[in-house]
């Protein structure tokens, strides 16, 4: 049975987007069957992994609106194994017309539902807010992954985040769990970066992924690209976290674990299709 895991922070500018993206490509690359689901009306996921809005006939909005079967919206993407489930602009609407639909935290979970044994994993990129399209994804998730960029404020908003999961579990979703914590865009020469790093390990050490997604200049290039990083560098250090987070994630669901040198190999393979 495939797992669900919504990606979200209701902070903007964590890296919710690039660690969708990028984690759902390294566990593709990693032979996992992925489906990745754009619920940001900005699409930037689907634009991130090559998909233009201009080519793409349905999106997530007329699964959710107009009871569009998902199997027929889903495109699969140039990255082997991973596929997406787009969005557009119009899901910006979704949000008002959700509150007069019966049962309507549960729409996206009963379009996951029938797909979800398709996929070994399903990543959800959430919209930065806690709004109705966020509260859909947060029920229709098994768990929740939350990235934390290095800087003070996310620490506020973590634990907002922290009360709105609890919430979403005591009420609507009793088995939703925290998958994980990751720290992203780390820069070891800023003093404010170490800093959070030490109180978030102080705090909630024990659901802090140990790999940490330093700043690099490829991670940033490559959605311009369209295409994850570890296709359009996979020599670099963004390419390699997300692979030892690819990594470190399918240890900690007991499925599977590369080893070193696998690695090593994985990564020479990688280079050839590079395009820088």
């Amino acid at each position: 049975m495939g797992k669900i895991v919504a990606i979200a922070n209701q902070k903007g500018g964590v890296g919710k987007t690039t660690t969708a993206i990028n984690l759902a490509a390294a566990l593709a690359v990693l032979g996992k069957k992925v489906l990745l689901v754009d619920s940001d009306p900005q699409a930037n996921s689907s634009s991130g992994i090559g998909i233009q809005e201009k080519n793409i006939e349905f999106s997530i909005y007329d699964c959710i609106m107009e009871g569009k079967n998902a199997i027929d919206v889903i495109i699969e993407t140039e990255t082997p194994n991973l596929f997406l489930l787009p969005s557009d602009i119009n899901l910006v609407g979704a949000e008002v017309e959700l509150v007069s639909v019966s049962k309507r935290e549960y729409v996206v979970k009963n379009i996951l539902d029938k797909i979800k044994n398709d996929y070994d994993y399903i990543f959800i990129d959430c919209l930065p807010s806690l709004g109705l399209i966020t509260i859909n994804a947060l029920v229709a998730a098994d768990s929740v992954l939350i990235p934390v960029q290095c800087e003070i404020f996310s620490l506020e908003g973590l634990g907002k985040l922290k009360n709105t999961i609890n919430l979403v579990k005591g009420k609507l979703n009793p088995n939703l769990e925290i998958e994980g914590i990751i720290l992203s865009m780390y820069d070891k020469r800023l003093r404010m970066a170490n800093l959070v790093v030490e109180e978030v390990n102080a705090i909630i050490k024990d659901f802090i992924f140990d790999t940490i997604i330093h700043r690099n200049s490829k991670i940033g290039e490559a959605p311009s690209a369209g295409m994850p990083v570890i296709l359009y560098d996979a020599s670099s250090k963004g390419a390699n976290n997300f692979l030892n987070l690819a990594n470190e994630f399918l240890k900690k669901n007991k499925d599977g674990i590369y080893d070193a040198e696998t690695m090593e190999e994985l990564n020479r393979k990688l280079k050839g299709s590079n395009i820088q």
